[in-house]
């Protein structure tokens, strides 16, 4: 997993390059609206949201259902529009955002000698946001997401989109690297990619799908790239 290997390095977002700390999101959008929201709140949210996550991904609802849908409880509570919630939650989520551990020293490092992309299932104004704020935004050849594209990973489609972007490159010089299996890797596998799966909590295998190469975190990743 050299980098001389490679003319592309496609990542996801969402806890490969950025921490997405919901819980942290949802407390500071509620705190406006004068909510202390809980752990058992938090819960209970997740029981809505991931279903919704998966329909997504699986292509059966679309990022607008999906947005909509995860606040329409608390909407009639606060009398509050499910789209403003929503809004108001990716922009608590650019706020408090953080890049992962050797994030940025691996970016730094890999501008000038390959082409950067992301891929994320993520929403528009959350990535662009959040980009900037991390003086991230110019690192980046391509973003391509999902909400735009109307097709998620581990969706072909997608990834198809990219390549027409990146100038249809020879797929085995291009490598994805992401932290969901059933998404960023079985993704990249399907549309004929080497994956990494960045295995940052050392979870076992148990879904067999197969990813090219794996780390524990992107200082590793950084170090067999430029072994």
């Amino acid at each position: 997993m050299h980098i001389s290997k490679y003319q592309w390095i496609l990542f996801d977002a969402d806890e490969t390059l950025f921490h997405f700390d919901a819980f942290a999101g949802l407390k500071l959008l509620f705190s406006k609206y004068n909510v202390a929201f809980s752990q058992s709140d938090f819960d209970h949210y997740q029981k809505v949201n991931k279903p919704l996550w998966v329909e997504y991904q699986n292509g059966t609802i679309n990022a607008h259902t999906l947005q909509t849908q995860r606040f329409v409880e608390w909407g009639a509570k606060l009398a509050v529009k499910p789209e403003q919630l929503n809004h108001d939650f990716l922009m608590a989520m650019a706020d408090i955002c953080q890049p992962l551990p050797g994030a940025k020293a691996l970016i730094d490092a890999l501008i000038g000698k390959v082409n950067l992309g992301i891929i994320t299932n993520g929403f528009t104004q959350l990535q662009q946001a959040r980009l900037q704020k991390t003086g991230m935004d110019s690192a980046f050849s391509h973003v391509i997401i999902s909400e735009q594209v109307g097709k998620a990973k581990p969706d072909k489609a997608i990834f198809e989109h990219a390549f027409e972007k990146m100038g249809r490159p020879q797929k085995h010089q291009v490598l994805m690297v992401g932290d969901t299996l059933q998404s960023d890797i079985l993704g990249g596998i399907n549309a004929g990619v080497e994956t990494c799966w960045l295995n940052a909590n050392g979870l076992a295998n148990d879904e067999n799908i197969q990813p090219h190469y794996q780390v524990s975190s992107l200082t590793e990743l950084h170090q067999r790239l430029f072994l």
